[in-house]
């Protein structure tokens, strides 16, 4: 994992050299498949049962340049390689091309050091110990994903050993990143922790909770509906459903037949009198516990924004908020947070616009962020703007994405399509999100439906880079869409009373695939074979190599090498170098 040196940043030159074997002027064509491991087949490994002729002929036509790479654990900065990847980390790596202590791992470190309640984001929420309630706001899971229950466990702990007399934890029920129904385990856990907080005399209780995908955690301002539901219950202590504590409001909502996790509704638990124990008031504290953004910063600007028009807040209370993390770097969000964020500097796509390449990225709203904000080290906007364009396609709203499982998979490589011929870019970069968001649904058809159009997609563009000469680079962030079934410790799927199936909506620890091809790559070029742990995080020396520039010294290695003679000085071509 990357240490940082201090004045090491100012030390290295943007200019890349050329390189020796490579030339410029090709135009590079970057996929990046959401949620597209790679695992046997089997009928519940939807991208094997879709009819994907593309991708197949990729891993069928040329076997040395098609091979897997790591997207979890280390590999991508979280703490072992029991921690799944997820969209966040994995752009983050293929973009930065080195690998940063990530979300989960920061918070660890922070909290086992004990460094968390020494910032300035804890002194600042301390002020409101003394007369004011602290208020945690996240997603009740040990799914490391967005969040982690013994994290909430340890800032519970040290919260109230550093002064804070009341608490109340508002909790988001998961069901994606775990299994369905584990809530109620989560929730009894909770409680047990709590009830020893109050023998310690802290009044601590669960305030209110729902779940993720209907309560607070909406993303990229997808339905403001969501996080409104989540603010009823939280701030104004509204919600359809009361009960007297959490553990009862969670196995009372499941009890209906259609109850899942992820989508329970809102609710509030309430004192004998039928009043709320614990709407967030002035002077109050509040932290959004999450480690993960993206699910987090529509909640922080309702929170933070004095100017905000998304929904009606009724009350907008005047408490000291800070996030687990800073939630985007370029707009400072929160503006008070418990753990400092990586610094992430000097990503590919700095490096490469100080160069001169001009760079188009693309995806429909889901992951648009992911394709921009991500890959550029968690910063919004251009480097140049004079050199790049950022392009969204509204995703669809209102409906489940196993209702519309083709997405926007098209109209992405439609645009894509449209820059690589136009002759105004030299790297055009999409993420295609079908295999993840469609494969989060757990519905195996839709899915199956989903990697279809996602393989028809990767063909516009792999066609367009035919057209104009060029390279293609085709990867994905994270497995999802090849496993789609819960799996006993053998391996065999389980299946409920009747027999059927328990389909799996979680991220994988699977590997995941990275191809190149296309007319303008180098005859004689290829993976080399001496990086069997590759992951995500070699990606970007090798794009920068293949736009015609030795990568920065202090970057991952780049998976490719040359044989044969150099491309540009035939006679003074050294053997087999690594690029």
């Amino acid at each position: 994992m990357m240490a940082r040196r201090p004045g090491a940043e100012e030390e290295r030159p943007w200019k890349l050299a050329e390189h020796a074997r490579l030339g410029k002027g090709k135009v590079v064509g970057v996929v990046v498949l959401d949620g597209w491991g790679e695992a046997p087949p089997d009928p519940f490994n939807c991208i094997h049962v879709a009819d994907t002729p593309t991708l197949d002929a990729l891993k069928k036509g040329a076997p040395e340049r098609w091979r897997l790479i790591k997207a979890h654990g280390k590999a991508v900065g979280l703490p072992t390689d029991d921690d799944m990847g997820n969209s966040e980390v994995g752009h983050n790596a293929l973009g930065a091309g080195q690998i940063y202590a990530q979300g989960a791992k920061l918070v660890d470190l922070a909290l086992a050091s004990g460094k968390i309640y020494e910032g300035e984001g804890f002194k600042y929420i301390q002020q409101s110990f003394e007369t004011g309630t602290l208020h945690l706001i996240g997603l009740l899971s040990d799914g490391g994903v967005h969040s982690r229950i013994d994290q909430l466990q340890l800032l519970l702990k040290g919260a109230s050993e550093h002064g804070a007399k009341r608490i109340r934890v508002h909790i988001l029920t998961d069901g994606r990143d775990v299994l369905d129904g584990s809530s109620v385990t989560f929730v009894e856990t909770l409680e047990n922790d709590l009830a020893k907080l109050r023998d310690k005399g802290v009044d601590a209780r669960i305030a209110s909770g729902g779940g993720r995908m209907y309560v607070t955690m909406d993303r990229y301002e997808n339905d403001w509906q969501v996080v409104k539901r989540g603010w009823d219950a939280q701030v104004l202590g509204e919600a359809p459903h009361k009960f007297p504590n959490g553990h009862e409001a969670v196995k009372r909502l499941r009890d209906d037949p259609k109850a899942n996790d992820q989508y329970l509704p809102p609710f509030v638990v309430v004192d004998e009198s039928g009043n709320p124990v614990g709407p967030i008031v002035d002077g109050d504290a509040v932290v959004t516990f999450n480690f993960r953004a993206d699910r987090m910063v529509m909640l922080a600007k309702a929170l933070e924004y004095e100017d905000f028009d998304k929904f009606d807040r009724v009350r907008f209370p005047k408490v000291r908020y800070a996030g687990m993390l800073q939630y985007d770097g370029e707009l400072k969000l929160p503006s008070h947070y418990l753990v400092a964020p990586p610094e992430i500097e000097r990503t590919s796509g700095e490096y490469l616009a100080h160069n001169g390449v001009r760079i188009y990225a693309c995806s429909e709203t889901v992951k648009f962020g992911h394709v921009t904000f991500f890959w550029n080290g968690n910063r919004s906007g251009c480097f140049n703007p004079n050199l790049e364009k950022y392009e969204e396609i509204p995703s669809d709203t209102g409906i489940a994405f196993n209702e519309q499982p083709r997405m926007k998979a098209v109209e992405v490589a439609e645009k894509a399509r449209g820059a690589i011929l136009s002759g105004k870019f030299d790297q055009v970069r999409v993420n295609i999100p079908n295999g993840d968001m469609v494969g989060h649904t757990g519905d195996l058809e839709a899915t199956i439906v989903g990697c279809k159009a996602a393989d028809e997609a990767v063909k516009i563009i792999l066609d367009a880079i035919e057209q104009v000469g060029g390279i293609f680079v085709v990867t994905a962030d994270h497995g999802n869409a090849e496993d789609m079934v819960k799996r006993d410790k053998s391996g065999k799927p389980i299946r409920d009373k009747d027999g059927n199936v328990q389909p799996l909506t979680s991220h994988t620890l699977n590997p995941v695939p990275i191809a190149i091809g296309g007319p303008g790559l180098a005859p004689g070029a290829g993976f080399r074979k001496d990086l069997p742990d590759a992951g995500l995080a070699n990606v970007a020396a090798t794009l920068i190599n293949l736009h015609g520039f030795e990568a920065p010294r202090h970057y991952e290695p780049t998976l490719i090498q040359v044989s044969g003679a150099s491309l540009l000085n035939p006679s003074s071509a050294p053997p087999l170098p690594f690029l």
